[in-house]
């Protein structure tokens, strides 16, 4: 499952190898492994939608799923309709803005889930590089994740410090898993589904995977800044969740940045509130849509 927004530019290759490796078969020997191919667009304005449906991926719309809920910005909520939009035992995540992508992303993330039963969560990891400019660095593209999730699972999880990429969006999941945990719509969403899934299946129900390299669109420093907020406040939940953290009132919802404007700097307000969605097993059109599912012949 592919949650998009405007990635016209790449998500038609990604979509496309998948297609025809795993879903024609071209290098399983004939076999179908991947059996549902979904692209979940959160609005784009692009041509991502015509890309992938081109490409050969099953394209919804996310108000086109669990309609009894409004729907929400951000990829968490992508991720959870995503989730509620596909009906496999197992579900892999990719990121839609991938540039140098290859169907080892998805056969190393099924690998550990097909091959262990107690794995349920299986996390990629690899190198980061930066782009700076016209130069690539080898790496330093996962800013976030060095200087604040990093921090916050040594501090407060340390049995997830070992996840390189804990902030990764290639993953793939047991459903019987993803349908227990809360999404939260924005970008703490990994950090929340990572230590929401050691609680519920421990660290021996959870794996990483060496994808070697990830290339991707490098964020400029206020989209950072906001992710780093929403990823803080993710964290602040968990841990007051567990008794570990006491909120005498909610963090603000806000974040003010500056750009300099002549000489002076203009102030602008992000809204970095934490937003969740409940676990699908207690959503009664998700029930109900399994029920007919599984009452089908």
């Amino acid at each position: 499952m592919l949650p998009a927004l405007d990635e016209e530019r790449t998500i038609g290759a990604i979509v496309a190898q998948v297609r025809h490796d795993l879903v024609d078969g071209a290098r399983t020997g004939g076999q179908r492994l991947v059996d549902e191919l979904v692209v979940v667009d959160s609005g784009s304005s692009d041509a991502t939608v015509a890309r992938a449906r081109e490409s050969g991926a099953r394209v919804v719309l996310r108000e086109e799923v669990l309609g009894e809920f409004p729907p929400l910005p951000g990829k968490g909520e992508v991720l959870w309709r995503g989730v509620a939009a596909t009906s496999g035992d197992v579900v892999v995540f990719l990121d839609s803005d991938l540039e140098d992508f290859t169907t080892d992303f998805v056969l190393g993330l099924l690998g550990p889930l097909l091959t262990d039963p107690d794995v349920a969560l299986v996390k990629a990891t690899y190198d980061r590089p930066l782009r700076q400019g016209e130069t690539v660095l080898p790496a330093g593209g996962g800013r976030v994740t060095e200087l604040v999730a990093r921090p916050l699972l040594n501090m407060f999880w340390p049995a997830l410090a070992g996840f390189v990429q804990p902030l990764s969006g290639e993953y793939a999941a047991r459903r019987n898993l993803l349908e227990r945990l809360d999404f939260p719509t924005g970008y703490g969403v990994e950090l929340g589904l990572l230590v929401d899934a050691l609680g519920l299946v421990g660290l021996d129900g959870l794996a990483q995977v060496d994808l070697v390299r990830r290339k991707h669109r490098n964020a400029d420093d206020a989209k950072l800044g906001a992710m780093a907020s929403e990823i803080i406040q993710v964290a602040m939940d968990r841990l007051a969740r567990a008794g570990r953290l006491r909120l005498d009132a909610a963090p603000a919802s806000s974040l003010v940045q500056f750009t300099r404007v002549g000489e002076d700097y203009a102030p602008h307000v992000v809204d970095v509130g934490l937003r969740q969605r409940p676990a699908l097993v207690s959503v009664p059109g998700y029930i109900a849509a399994a029920e007919r599912a599984d009452s089908s012949p």
